[in-house]
C-alpha cells in the first residue's frame, strides 16, 4: 500500500517592529529562504515601515520636502516579498514557554495569538518624557517615529504663536532647534548640562553653544525643567525651570531615548544596565536559542571601553537586521560591536565624535592624555578653507587611541571616520601619524587635522 508524503510545515518567523532592524531582518531571511520553507509574520503598531527616523528633523525643518522621501520600503513592497506584514497591530505579550505572541489590532481592538518557531524583537526606543506636571499636554512632542514627526508637523500647522522650547540639547534637541528656526520660530533650548551636546566634552560643546547662539537660538544651560504649564484650552503655554518660566506655543523633547523593552521585561528576557536587551555576537537574546533582538532596543559592546552601551542609530539597526536575518534564515553572521561614532550639524557647523570622552575614560579606569588642535579644512591658501578643532584622547604608556571629537565647517564631520577605523583597528596615535591619507590643497592641508592631533598626542604620551 502506498502512502502519500506529507510536506513538513514551514517554520514561522515572527518579527515585532517594522522599522530598520525588524524589516531588514525579515527581508534578509526571505532572501535566504522562500515562503515554502519560512513563513514570516511582522507586526508594526504605527502607520509606516522601513523609514529613516534620523531624517525627521530635516523633514520638519523643510530640507526634506515630502514625508515619503524618508520611506525606504512601503508595507505593500514588503508584502510583495511574501512577508505577512500587519500594520497598526501592537504586540502586547510574549509567551516564551508557549512560543507565541499576543497582538492587538489598534483600529478594531481585536486580539489574537500567533505562534512562532523563531522570534525577532525590534521594538526600538521611546523618547524620554520626564514624569512631571504638563508633560502629556497637547503641544508637547517627542520625536522618534514617523508618526511622531507627522504629529509635530500637524501641531505646528495648528499653532498660532511662534515660540518654541526644546528640552534637551543632545543630537535630537540640537537638530530640532535648527529645524524650528528654519520654520520661523523663536527657539529656546533648555539644557540641564553645562554645555550642549553631552556626547562631547564640555570644551567642545562650548563651540556648538556659540554656533547655536549665532543662529539666533537662545541657549540656557544648567536648566532643570520642573513642569509644563497649560492654558485654558489645555495646550502648552510655558515651560518652567527652577529659575525661570519660558513661554511656549510648542515644546519638543530632545532629552534622549530609552530602549522600548517593556514587552521583553514582562517576558523575563535579560536586560542590561541601560535597560536594553542583551544579546550574543549573533544577536541572539542571551539564553534563548530561537529569539533574536536588534536596533534601538538592545545594548551593544563598546569595543574601546569593553562595556555595554545603548546607542540608538539607524546604521547599527540595519546592520543588526542583516545579521539577525542571516542567522534566522539558516546562515551565519555576527555583529562585533561599535566604537561610538556619530555626526551631526547646526547650520553649517559640523559636529563629530567617536570613541570615549574624558569622563568615559575616567569611568572605566583608563589613564590618558588629551590634546586639542586648531587647523583648517583645506590648505590655508586655498579658497574656502575653514577652521576646524580636533580633540584627541590617547592612553598613557601604550599610546592607544581612545577617542576623537571634531567641530568645524565643511569637511569636518566625515573626518571622524579616520578615527573610527583607527579605533576599530586598535591603532596607537604614533601609528596614526603614518597613515597615508588623501591629500590635495582643495581637500586638506599637507598634514590632515586628524594627523596633526595624532602627532601632538603621540608627543604627549611618549614621555609618560
Amino acid at each position: 500500500m502506498s502512502m502519500s508524503r506529507v510536506s513538513p510545515r514551514a517554520e514561522r518567523l515572527v518579527v515585532i517592529g517594522g522599522d530598520a532592524a525588524g524589516m531588514s531582518a525579515a527581508s534578509q531571511a526571505r532572501r535566504l529562504r522562500g515562503p515554502d520553507e519560512l513563513e514570516i509574520v511582522a507586526f508594526e503598531r504605527g502607520h509606516f515601515t522601513s523609514y529613516s527616523a534620523c531624517g525627521i528633523p530635516y523633514w520638519v525643518g523643510g530640507d526634506v520636502t515630502e514625508r515619503d522621501q524618508l520611506i525606504a520600503r512601503t508595507p505593500g513592497e514588503h508584502r510583495e516579498r511574501a512577508i505577512d506584514l500587519r500594520m497598526r497591530t501592537e504586540v502586547t505579550e510574549i509567551d516564551i514557554a508557549g512560543q507565541r505572541v499576543r497582538a492587538r489590532d489598534l483600529d478594531r481592538g481585536a486580539e489574537s495569538w500567533t505562534s512562532y518557531d523563531k522570534l525577532v524583537i525590534a521594538t526600538g526606543a521611546r523618547p524620554v518624557r520626564p514624569e512631571m506636571p504638563g508633560m502629556d499636554a497637547p503641544g508637547v512632542h517627542g520625536v522618534q517615529t514617523l508618526d511622531d514627526g507627522q504629529a509635530l508637523l500637524d501641531s505646528l500647522a495648528r499653532t498660532r504663536g511662534r515660540r518654541a522650547v526644546v528640552v534637551g540639547a543632545g543630537y535630537i534637541g540640537v537638530e530640532m532647534a535648527e529645524a524650528l528656526i528654519n520654520r520661523g520660530y523663536g527657539v529656546t533650548v533648555l539644557n540641564r548640562g553645562k554645555e550642549p551636546m553631552s556626547t562631547l566634552d564640555p570644551d567642545m560643546g562650548r563651540l556648538v553653544h556659540r554656533a547655536m547662539e549665532g543662529l539666533g537660538i537662545t541657549m540656557v544651560n544648567d536648566a532643570e525643567v520642573t513642569k509644563v504649564l497649560t492654558g485654558d484650552d489645555g495646550r502648552v503655554r510655558a515651560v518652567v525651570t527652577e529659575d525661570a518660566e519660558y513661554p511656549a506655543d510648542v515644546v519638543v523633547l530632545g532629552i534622549g531615548v530609552r530602549p522600548e523593552t517593556s514587552l521583553a521585561r514582562a517576558a523575563g528576557l535579560p536586560l542590561g544596565h541601560h535597560h536594553g536587551l542583551l544579546t550574543d555576537l549573533a544577536m541572539r537574546v542571551r539564553g534563548h536559542e530561537n529569539i533574536w533582538a536588534g536596533g534601538d532596543c538592545v545594548e551593544v559592546l563598546d569595543l574601546v571601553s569593553g562595556q555595554e552601551r545603548h546607542i540608538a542609530l539607524g546604521t547599527h539597526a540595519n546592520k543588526h537586521g542583516q545579521v539577525i536575518g542571516t542567522n534566522a534564515g539558516g546562515g551565519y553572521a555576527t555583529f562585533p560591536g561599535v566604537v561610538g561614532t556619530a555626526v551631526s550639524k547646526v547650520c553649517d557647523l559640523e559636529i563629530a565624535r567617536t570613541g570615549l570622552r574624558e569622563k568615559d575614560a575616567h569611568r572605566v579606569g583608563l589613564r590618558f592624555e588629551a590634546v586639542t588642535i586648531e587647523s583648517t579644512s583645506r590648505a590655508g591658501y586655498y579658497p574656502g578653507a575653514s577652521p576646524m578643532t580636533v580633540k584627541m584622547l590617547a592612553e598613557r604608556r601604550t599610546g592607544r587611541l581612545l577617542g576623537v571629537q571634531i567641530v568645524g565647517r565643511e569637511g569636518a564631520a566625515k573626518r571622524v571616520d579616520i578615527a573610527a577605523v583607527a579605533l576599530t583597528a586598535g591603532l596607537t596615535v604614533e601609528q596614526m601619524t603614518a597613515l597615508d591619507l588623501g591629500y590635495a590643497p582643495p581637500f586638506s592641508p599637507v598634514w590632515d587635522p586628524v594627523l596633526v592631533a595624532a602627532r601632538k598626542a603621540a608627543a604627549k604620551v611618549r614621555p609618560a
